[in-house]
């Protein structure tokens, strides 16, 4: 006789917990997330996901695991592998990677020494918290000097960076980051680092959705090596990659990976990623990129006609970075003002913030999620008004929730319902 454990629903196991899955099925259907870093992957994504390789338990490389049994999910791996490289053109590309804290964690470790110096962008200007800051890892096995940005254009200086990399010294030069909305100058940052003797790191994980479809240069023939995220751009599931040219590091960054870093290779991780690089490379998917940086324009337009400064001027990314000091209100009350209204952003630090990470004077609006549901042009014009709305209402002072979001809330959510998604909280 078969046991029930492998026949009970959610529902009767765990009623609080589906409870709880359900309620935020509710929130996701209901609601606009302008998180930057979230996205809504496909239902293939979720299966795979929710698949039998959960259940296997796997160490090391195909064709090198400790453990026995492992034909398929070697298979799995090298399909992953294969489509990574022929997505991005590239040698090489570990696709284990458990997050983007791990992948850049596992980069830096495997490629210097405790001490040595890093040079990357300053947190409030763009940079991301793995590249350096106080408060990793990173930032405290290393040495770190930090580039910002133009006070005026707020976009990257390059003579600023070179005159750092030159006093600095570095082993290490980081470009990307996770709140810079321009593109980057791939050539001056790899000429910058020949000058010095430094290896270059690319992070793109905000825009490899762009670089997979051709809409955005890849750093791939200047870096020496470029990490992503699978879950913003790419639309992938939670998790990261790690891809090179460079044959000579490419067993440095592997064992940093497994066992450096992190150990147990989550196969149905692994087989979601392989689906979303096959996804990547359909056309379906290159309309959906071109539009993300499409709605993200409008959605900073829309914004500047309404009176908000968009941080450089604009973007060529898929998200908006709105500078609120004028405004007089801070991040933090920005965007607890606008989830009362049902749109879900992060509060963020501008170039040149007075204020500390825990207030910030700037919101971070992200359009990949809210693009992949299909909204277009004439509704991120929309959106764009009903943040304006918002914001002017946050000015006078009020407390969240007031009339302003009452209305704003019941736009969204018609929004929302025009533009669907799964059928059902569990995906299956």
């Amino acid at each position: 006789m078969g046991s029930t454990h492998f026949g009970n629903d959610v529902s009767e196991v765990d009623g609080e917990l589906h409870r709880i899955l359900s309620q935020e099925y509710d929130n996701q259907r209901r609601r606009l997330s302008l998180i930057a870093s979230e996205n809504l992957v496909s239902q293939a994504v979720r299966q795979a996901l929710s698949g039998v390789f959960t259940n296997t338990q796997l160490e090391g490389y195909p064709g090198e695991r400790y453990l026995r049994g492992s034909d398929l999910a070697d298979t799995i791996e090298q399909i992953a592998i294969e489509r990574a490289r022929g997505l991005f053109g590239c040698a090489h590309a570990n696709v284990q990677p458990h997050s983007g804290s791990q992948m850049n964690h596992a980069v830096i470790v495997g490629l210097l020494k405790p001490g040595d110096r890093i040079l990357s962008m300053d947190t409030a200007a763009g940079g991301h918290l793995t590249h350096g800051a106080p408060s990793n890892l990173t930032g405290r096995l290393f040495s770190i000097a930090r580039y910002g940005v133009d006070p005026e254009t707020g976009t990257l200086d390059y003579e600023e960076i070179r005159r750092a990399a030159l006093e600095h010294r570095p082993q290490l030069i980081i470009a990307g980051g996770s709140s810079y909305p321009r593109r980057i100058d791939f050539s001056r940052f790899r000429a910058i680092a020949d000058e010095v003797g430094s290896l270059f790191l690319v992070d793109m994980s905000h825009f490899s959705g762009l670089v997979a479809t051709g809409l955005h240069p890849s750093p791939l023939g200047f870096a020496d090596v470029v990490t992503s995220t699978t879950y913003k751009s790419l639309r992938g599931p939670r998790g990261a990659i790690i891809l090179t040219n460079r044959d000579d590091l490419t067993r440095r960054i592997d064992s940093a990976v497994t066992p450096g870093v992190q150990d147990g290779v989550q196969t149905h991780h692994i087989a979601a990623k392989a689906i979303c690089f096959k996804e990547a490379a359909g056309e379906e998917f290159k309309d959906y990129a071109a539009q993300g940086v499409k709605n993200a324009q409008v959605l900073g337009r829309t914004l500047t006609d309404r009176g908000y400064r968009i941080v450089s001027g604009g973007s060529d990314l898929p998200f908006a970075l709105v500078d609120l000091r004028e405004a007089g209100i801070t991040g933090a009350d920005a965007a607890a003002h606008l989830e009362e209204a049902g749109i879900i952003c992060n509060m963020n630090q501008v170039p040149f913030d007075p204020r500390g990470p825990k207030k910030t004077s700037g919101v971070r609006l992200g359009v990949n999620a809210a693009t992949s549901r299909g909204l277009r042009d004439a509704e991120f014009r929309e959106v764009g008004d009903l943040i304006a709305d918002i914001l002017d209402a946050a000015r006078t002072g009020a407390p969240p929730g007031g009339e302003a979001a009452t209305s704003v809330r019941k736009r969204i959510e018609r929004i929302c319902t025009s533009f669907p998604f799964y059928d059902h909280p569990l995906g299956i």
